[in-house]
């Protein structure tokens, strides 16, 4: 009896590593080929997309979840600028002629200039101006004058918002600049008060309308006050004469 006893533990010792073997055959070919929790194989080698926001933002380009109606902005370095405007005769110094006044009527000024954004509150700019006036009462008779400058804007609104990594588009910014220009007045006519004359300071007050990405409109007042060179005919050299505009330019970021 002892012998049969042992004969049978023996005959299952034998069996037990064909069993083991096979398990750990099988399991090697399930990891290979993959397993889900349900019982259904997949090929590993085809990844599943993921969940979630994560997931979005990893497997997609376009189309993440996030508002449509807030575009990402991409911070320029640089900007370009382009327009003009007009005179404001009430805030504008009028010129003489022999003694009589004659206030400005009809005046313009051009305007381009290369800039710099420094932050995303402080911008600086260097320009050129070319103003044509007119004077009531003068028809035959009319001054210019052109200028190069520097100016320091400073933003009272952030225009990049970061949140997370993303960065959004600010549409409308107010902003005030300081800063001065030097250049030249022509009066046509003789006795024209003609010469060198500096706009210290020059000041703007005025706010940024952006169209898209890289596009917006600037609307602004500018203030200059003229020194060294008179305003009008038959008047002596120095002094100071003021000279306002309402200025509109395209700001073109790259």
């Amino acid at each position: 009896m002892k012998n049969i006893s042992y004969l049978g533990f023996l005959s299952i010792l034998a069996i037990t590593p064909a069993f083991g073997a096979y398990d750990a055959e099988q399991f090697r070919n399930e990891i290979a080929e993959g397993v889900d929790l349900v019982g259904v194989r997949e090929n590993i080698d085809k990844p599943d997309v993921a969940p979630g926001e994560l997931g979005l933002d990893v497997y997609q380009t376009a189309d993440a979840g996030y508002d449509a109606d807030i575009q990402m902005f991409t911070p320029t370095p640089m900007y370009m600028r382009g327009g003009g405007g007009l005179n404001l005769p009430f805030a504008t110094d009028s010129a003489k002629l022999n003694g009589v006044e004659y206030d400005s009527a009809g005046s313009w000024t051009t305007q381009i200039g290369l800039g710099w954004n420094l932050s995303s509150y402080v911008r600086t700019e260097i320009d050129f101006q070319e103003s044509t006036f007119k004077f009531s009462e003068l028809d035959d008779m009319g001054a210019s004058y052109q200028t190069l400058g520097g100016m320091l804007y400073f933003d009272f609104a952030r225009r990049y918002v970061q949140s997370g990594d993303i960065t959004y588009r600010r549409s409308f910014v107010p902003f005030i600049g300081i800063g001065a220009a030097a250049g030249v007045y022509k009066f046509d006519g003789p006795g024209g008060a003609d010469g060198f004359v500096i706009a210290a300071p020059r000041a703007t007050l005025g706010f940024n309308v952006m169209l898209n990405d890289l596009i917006g409109i600037d609307i602004m007042y500018q203030y200059q006050m003229m020194i060294g060179n008179g305003f009008g005919w038959n008047v002596r050299a120095g002094g100071v004469d003021n000279i306002s505009n309402i200025i509109a330019s395209f700001r073109v970021n790259f």
